[in-house]
């Protein structure tokens, strides 16, 4: 092994082990999850093809999804500062997930999907914003960047090693069982449910409550959750996040652009190791020279990758671009969940986390209906992810000239 690689590996245990155990545990229960989920994910837009779904009913199916789980981001997080408890409701929107998510198994058309969907994503909407205010209350504000960066990047890690599992066993599956290709799909999202039970157990017996910080005895004032420099950081998050529609039409363009059936899990892949790799370090670099700066870079990455995917002609510049998309979204991901915590009062993180994801999850709606409708309608790619670029870079320039340097 060369020293380089030497170094790196233990700069690598060297951050972990100084992180604290609460980030540790939530990072591998996160890790667990994703095995999870992207045995399945990885594999969705090309089951819902084989069972007769258009790009409009892929985007659609996405946008609802995270529809969903938007609306619940913001009550949890509420009903977490109002309780004073994160984990209890952490725990639930895990278990629901797991639970419900291999039932897509058992779907023989796109409305089934759009239903197990739809319970899987109100899991992640009980979930979400309670367990951000628990990293946020786990940490030290010098911390932000670095803890959130280490838990996009197990996340992301998880991606990678469910993409990897989900390509190894459809290969499994068909050279050696000779399942057909369906079936294949659906035997691949029952075995996601054990990851996904480890994950739980995790979570359940190594993560902490951490002590509740309350600053003030009124709970919930609109002013005070929602100050200016809040709404205006929302606002052009909102304007983003308009661009950032589902990844099943990133892969549906990489299938389009001649990446054959085999390697859709691998190029995917691509992306989740590009993310897992940098999320961590885009966190550190956005403690050292300002979250706005590194942000507004990750949208300008996003915009010219999706001008990059909108006048693609060959399966090589597909693989090129998706390293770009994970470098993007290692940074998006990470940084603006740094961010929230320094634009409210310390006991209503839950309910500010509970706005930005909301805001998220309501704008994929549109994002992914909009890309898949353009795509489908128009009959080319290029009107689609040129919508993404133009509002991406968009977003870029608003983020450097409303939000202060300090943010």
């Amino acid at each position: 092994m060369s020293r380089l690689k030497v170094r790196f590996l233990r700069g690598a245990f060297f951050n972990m082990a100084k992180l604290n155990k609460n980030i540790i545990a939530l990072g591998f229960t996160s890790f667990l999850t994703d095995v999870s989920s992207e045995m399945i994910l990885a594999l969705l837009p090309l089951f819902l093809t084989a069972i007769g779904a258009g790009k409009a009913a892929i985007g659609l199916i996405e946008g609802i999804a995270e529809f969903t789980a938007s609306l619940l981001k913001t009550f949890s997080g509420y009903v977490s500062d109002k309780f004073k408890k994160r984990k209890f409701l952490v725990v639930i929107g895990y278990s629901l997930s797991t639970i419900t998510k291999p039932f897509i198994a058992l779907a023989n058309g796109w409305s089934e999907v759009l239903f197990v969907r739809f319970l899987d994503r109100v899991g992640k909407g009980i979930r979400t914003s309670p367990r951000d205010a628990l990293i946020a209350e786990s940490i030290t504000p010098g911390e932000r960047g670095k803890s959130f960066g280490f838990h996009r990047a197990m996340d992301s890690a998880g991606a990678v090693v469910g993409t990897l599992l989900a390509s190894l066993l459809l290969f499994v599956f068909g050279r050696f069982l000779h399942m057909n290709i369906v079936m294949q799909y659906r035997t691949v999202f029952w075995i996601a449910l054990v990851p996904g039970i480890l994950s739980v157990l995790t979570l359940v017996f190594f993560v902490k409550e951490p002590k509740f910080v309350e600053t003030r005895k009124k709970l919930f004032s609109l002013k005070e959750t929602l100050p200016p420099a809040f709404v205006r950081f929302l606002v052009i998050v909102g304007i983003f996040e308009l661009a950032h529609f589902s990844y099943a039409l990133f892969i549906l363009r990489a299938a389009d652009l001649g990446v054959i059936v085999p390697l859709i899990p691998i190029i995917y892949l691509v992306y989740n190791l590009v993310y897992a790799g940098f999320a961590m370090p885009a966190g550190q670099l956005a403690d050292r020279f300002g979250n706005r700066n590194i942000l507004a870079i990750g949208y300008l990455l996003f915009g010219l990758m999706c001008l990059g995917f909108a006048f693609a002609a060959t399966n090589i510049q597909a693989w090129i671009l998706f390293v770009v998309f994970g470098l993007s979204v290692a940074i998006i991901e990470t940084i603006p969940r740094a961010m929230v915590p320094g634009m409210i009062t310390d006991d209503v993180k839950g309910t500010a986390y509970g706005f930005y994801h909301m805001l998220i999850g309501v704008m994929d709606l549109p994002a992914s209906f909009i890309a898949g409708l353009l795509w489908d309608s128009l009959g080319t790619p290029v009107y689609a992810f040129g919508y993404g670029a133009i509002l991406a870079i968009i977003a870029s320039f608003l983020l450097l000239i409303f939000i202060p340097k300090s943010a």
